[in-house]
């Protein structure tokens, strides 16, 4: 079995092989996810990425290649490269004690449009519908309303990521988010897993998930692409 430390280095593609194995799309000994779920890509030889991609991007019309250290290679006569975000990894060493004051749901599969409206509201362009199907989703509701949620993302047998973490931004600034990714991770350690999450580098959130008891451990870059 792969130890925890080898798959944070590459937890698309572990993620793909364990617990989200449904989901997987080999290509070329590239694996991505079915393209109605989540458009990640990640692979462990670079030389073979451009044929997966050629065949992938007929199935989306974007993708992301995931990886800590490696640049993927693609065809540019059918691959638009649009851009990479320089993102980091982050996992929890020891969760705080957080007071929890708000009434925090498990969100059942009614949800699913509530959820994706608030994602898109918030950061647009990249959630699915579908992605809820890759893990629990909690939220908080403000007069009947959906306004703060956190998700579970890439999971395998050792590791669960904490995942859109998104508020209203009428109801920003109000501790909902801090208690939502507090009860997710507790719910993480409940299954003896270890929660982590990605975020891009300098996002000023990265105080929060500090002061819940994350540490930044790695770079994790996504590259963005288009089809031509």
């Amino acid at each position: 079995m792969i130890d925890l430390e080898e798959q944070l280095k590459n937890p698309v593609w572990y993620s793909l092989k364990e617990t989200h194995k449904n989901f997987a799309v080999e290509l070329n000994g590239v694996q991505f996810y079915n393209p109605d779920v989540c458009t990640f890509g990640s692979f462990f030889d670079e030389s073979k990425t451009a044929k997966a991609a050629d065949e992938y991007v007929k199935t989306s019309d974007h993708f992301f290649f995931v990886s800590a250290d490696q640049t993927p290679v693609v065809d540019e006569t059918k691959v638009i490269f649009e851009k990479k975000i320089d993102g980091c990894q982050m996992v929890l060493n020891t969760l705080p004690d957080v007071s929890i004051t708000e009434n925090i749901v498990l969100l059942d599969k009614s949800f699913m449009d509530e959820i994706y409206d608030l994602v898109w509201l918030v950061m647009p362009g990249y959630y699915k519908k579908r992605t809820f199907e890759m893990g629990k989703y909690f939220g908080i509701f403000k007069n009947g309303k959906l306004v703060s949620i956190t998700g579970q993302r890439m999971q395998t047998n050792h590791f669960i990521e904490v995942s859109a973490v998104v508020t209203h931004p009428e109801y920003t600034r109000k501790g909902l988010a801090k208690q939502l990714i507090a009860h997710t991770t507790k719910e993480i350690l409940r299954e003896n897993k270890t929660p982590i999450l990605h975020t891009n580098k300098g996002n000023p959130a990265i105080a929060l998930y500090e002061k819940l008891g994350y540490e930044l451990t790695r770079d994790m870059n996504w590259w963005l692409y288009r089809n031509k």
